[in-house]
């Protein structure tokens, strides 16, 4: 693939130009356009072939064929449920070099990996300032024979990254701190947006940020890792409109609890959700981001917000370095990855559309998120459980 070059803040960087590709960039959703630099970006006449980019490049909304895509994320993130036995898979395969007489320091993730420990320590203490040094205290004692492993695979592989517990939940260290949404890749000095393939359903988080993203088995992360392309159907993609504004004391959780049900009647699984419409274009990175996470509730494969303004101000308000939110701007704009109010909307395979200011504050359940209850019916709605079939609400 022939690289062009883009000079941000004095430095120069390379990238594949996606209008190189000579067809209509603007219809396409801004997912199918991530998904194209990849298959474009790795295309190496084996694993990705021409024919794979040409098969993408033609995405129609409307007549939508079987076209399979060898997806490479830029990177892994793993929570330590899965990461673990990951770490002791790559330690084993290492054992199995060693054995047979080859270098072992060859078995290494060969895209960034971050493990991020964030379900283990379990509240022993509570009720002073020093609870939570106590508590990671005691989870280093418990478990000391696992982080000599996990302080072994952050010394001796490469690629790979652990982030300890006490830190923060695997999203919000997701969001605030490991996303770069564009990354850089030293070896070539190469761009390329940021993307992510996950052990947790909810990694789909990260759409809130426009970082292309979502949850898979710990096999495939595992294949990823390894230099594997990850295999999907093309996708279709449901845009949804969003206009209006949310009243006041309506919060996102109601917001996301009223699409859900929505979508769970359109019926949106294995599909991509694009939020676009002036209502998305005002709507903060931290609420796009409660609207990303709960895309395995409604059915779809991710709800995605594409980059903008909006995401440039949560880099900013999450201390992210200057140059790299210039790099962001800069990059996404080159690339047609950059979402400005006065740009058309893509071609969508269907398109919804719905009014911020119907939310009305609500809660959910008892079983299902799409069982929704206005808080206005919510006396009524409870008394009618608890008295059906005397089966209350368990």
């Amino acid at each position: 693939m022939q690289h062009s070059t883009l000079t941000i803040g004095g430095k120069t960087y390379n990238y594949c130009p996606l209008d190189s590709l000579g067809i209509d960039i603007l219809s396409l959703p801004y997912s199918i356009r991530i998904l194209l630099e990849s298959v474009l970006r790795n295309c190496d006449g084996t694993q990705i072939t021409e024919q794979d980019v040409k098969n993408l490049s033609a995405w129609n909304a409307q007549t939508l064929a079987d076209i399979e895509i060898p997806f490479k994320p830029a990177r892994v993130i793993l929570q330590d449920f899965t990461g673990v036995p990951a770490v002791v898979d790559l330690a084993a395969m290492r054992s199995a070099m060693s054995q047979i007489g080859n270098d072992p320091e060859k078995i290494n993730p060969l895209i960034p990996v971050d493990l991020v420990i964030d379900h283990s320590i379990q509240t022993d203490f509570a009720g002073t300032s020093d609870s939570l040094d106590k508590n990671t205290a005691l989870e280093f004692e418990r478990n000391a024979e696992r982080y000599a492993l996990l302080h072994w695979g952050q010394k001796s592989l490469d690629n790979f990254r652990v982030i300890p517990p006490s830190v923060g939940i695997i999203h919000q260290v997701n969001l605030e701190f490991l996303a770069d949404v564009v990354h850089h890749r030293e070896s070539d000095n190469l761009l390329y947006p940021d993307s992510v393939l996950g052990t947790d359903s909810h990694t789909v988080m990260i759409n809130g940020l426009g970082v292309l993203g979502w949850g898979v088995g710990g096999i495939e992360a595992e294949a990823v890792m390894l230099g594997q392309p990850y295999y999907m159907l093309a996708p279709q993609v449901v845009g949804m409109e969003l206009t209006g504004s949310l009243a006041p004391g309506v919060t996102a959780t109601d917001l996301v609890l009223t699409l859900t049900e929505l979508f769970r009647k359109e019926g949106v699984v294995g599909k991509f959700v694009e939020y676009f419409g002036e209502g998305a274009e005002k709507m903060s990175g931290a609420d796009r981001a409660v609207l990303a996470n709960m895309a395995p509730e409604y059915g779809a494969t991710m709800g995605f917000f594409p980059v903008d303004e909006n995401t440039l101000q949560f880099l900013r308000n999450t201390g992210r370095d200057p140059h790299q939110i210039a790099v962001v701007e800069d990059y996404c704009k080159k690339q047609y990855l950059f979402r400005s109010p006065e740009m058309p909307a893509p071609n969508y395979s269907k398109v919804l559309s719905f009014d911020l200011s119907e939310v009305e504050m609500c809660v959910a359940g008892p079983k299902r998120p799409q069982d929704r209850i206005p808080l206005s019916q919510l006396k009524a709605s409870v008394a009618a459980l608890m008295s059906s079939d005397g089966q209350g609400i368990g």
